[in-house]
């Protein structure tokens, strides 16, 4: 058989299960880290339950996925997962599922290994959103999510770093009130009001513009030119000021480009 048949013949089972996203259907990316627990509390043994360290190679890595080949209009990251929307009309690889999928997860795990010195794997799952509403729901729930897992960590390991085992503090936690746990911690010594914002909220990220000094090449003056940057948020606000947040990163993506 030649090659060129055989190349026809072998491509087919590569490609018979291919699935593209609709046009004006807006994308959402979710990056997860895999076994990140055992990488981050036993291997490297970050500070628990938040390490500014591990914080800021999460921030660089969500910057690399916003600078790879992508249009990415806002990145998002708490703990060790990432989110990413797309640009409404985002049509690399013709919207192919498993390209996006198998992209993204390689070149977040690529950045991260580098950044750790240490193999670190993520994977990633592509959400259909059918409108705005939708993606403003999907960052609205990672958002709190954020929250919530924010006074869980802080409650558990403030009873680990008292000698409580992981069965003991997860059992004492179990059922216990979202107000019971602000409590518990107050009781400790930690005001739950007072913990940094990015470990309550996450860290969001998107470009923005700004000037660069320049020189003018005919004339030789000073000037400035407009440039793109991405700017990483640690204050984030929570509720529905965000979801009116989200809402300014969405709909210029209406606007053909």
């Amino acid at each position: 058989m030649k090659f060129d048949e055989l190349d026809s013949k072998m491509r087919v089972y590569e490609t018979a299960h291919d699935y593209c996203v609709l046009p004006e259907v807006y994308m959402v990316a979710r990056i997860d880290g895999r076994s990140f627990t055992r990488l981050t509390k036993e291997v490297h043994k970050f500070e628990s339950p938040y390490d500014i360290r591990f914080r800021d190679y999460m921030v660089e890595t969500v910057k690399h996925l916003m600078n790879c080949g992508f249009r990415v209009v806002y990145g998002y990251t708490q703990s060790d997962e990432i989110s990413l929307m797309f640009h409404i009309n985002e049509g690399a690889y013709g919207r192919k599922v498993r390209k996006y999928n198998s992209v993204l997860a390689g070149e977040a795990s690529a950045k991260l290994s580098l950044l750790l010195g240490d193999v670190a794997c993520f994977d990633c799952r592509i959400s259909e959103l059918p409108n705005p509403k939708a993606v403003v729901d999907y960052f609205r729930w990672r958002n709190e999510d954020a929250h919530r897992n924010a006074l869980n960590s802080h409650c558990y390991w403030m009873l680990r770093k008292k000698g409580s085992s992981v069965k003991e503090a997860t059992d004492f936690l179990s059922g216990m009130s979202v107000s019971d746990k602000n409590e518990l911690l107050f009781k400790n010594g930690i005001n739950f009001n007072e913990v940094p914002n990015w470990q309550k909220r996450g860290i969001g990220l998107y470009w923005e513009e700004y000037e660069k000094p320049c020189i003018n090449p005919k004339t030789g003056s000073i000037a400035t030119a407009q440039r793109r940057r991405i700017k990483a948020d640690f204050d984030l606000p929570m509720k529905d000021e965000y979801s009116g947040f989200i809402e300014k990163f969405i709909f210029p993506c209406n606007q053909s480009e």
